[in-house]
């Protein structure tokens, strides 16, 4: 009989994979850091949209879509090329960008010889936002994480991220 413990806790597992070939259970030290990262990412993400929800009614999704568009050349982007920096399904870029777009921080223009392409552009308004979110944002993110790692943990926490996403983008997934 197989067991996956936590802390003191211990549940069985027998007969969970109805006769298959047993799965390579995670030892106690992969489950740590597994539990960690899961608990670690909810509680960032949810800390970091409180912040932008407090201080200035924008949510985080939002905030990063103006990231992204600001960074892009002409401040706009491919709806589609949006979706897959943050990875995020189109369908959902869509419904944001048209909430975005009634608060005029983004608009939507069709892309020049391409009649399926759509754009979203960056809107002055949506760049005065994003440039009074921004210190907010950066501040949240050094205290909730940066300052709380070496030099040395950021790069192996870009190092393992990075591995990551191409992993996942190499299997061809999107969300």
């Amino acid at each position: 009989m197989r067991t996956a413990s936590s802390g003191n806790a211990s549940v069985s597992l027998s007969g969970v994979s109805g006769g298959l070939e047993q799965p390579r259970w995670l030892t106690a030290e992969e489950m740590r850091a597994w539990r960690a990262y899961v608990a670690g990412k909810a509680l960032l993400d949810a800390q970091l949209n409180r912040d932008l929800q407090e201080e200035h009614q924008l949510p985080l999704a939002d905030y990063e879509l103006l990231v992204r568009l600001s960074e892009a050349p002409r401040r706009q982007a491919r709806m589609s090329m949006l979706a897959e920096q943050v990875a995020s399904s189109k369908s959902r870029i869509s419904h944001q960008i048209g909430r975005m777009e009634k608060a005029g921080l983004v608009r939507r223009q069709e892309c020049p010889g391409d009649r399926r392409g759509v754009f979203a552009v960056l809107t002055s308004h949506g760049l005065d936002v994003l440039r009074a979110a921004a210190p907010t944002h950066v501040q949240g993110v050094r205290d909730n994480l940066v300052d709380l790692l070496s030099t040395q943990e950021h790069l192996v926490l870009a190092e393992v991220f990075e591995r990551v996403t191409g992993h996942l983008r190499g299997q061809g997934f999107t969300p």
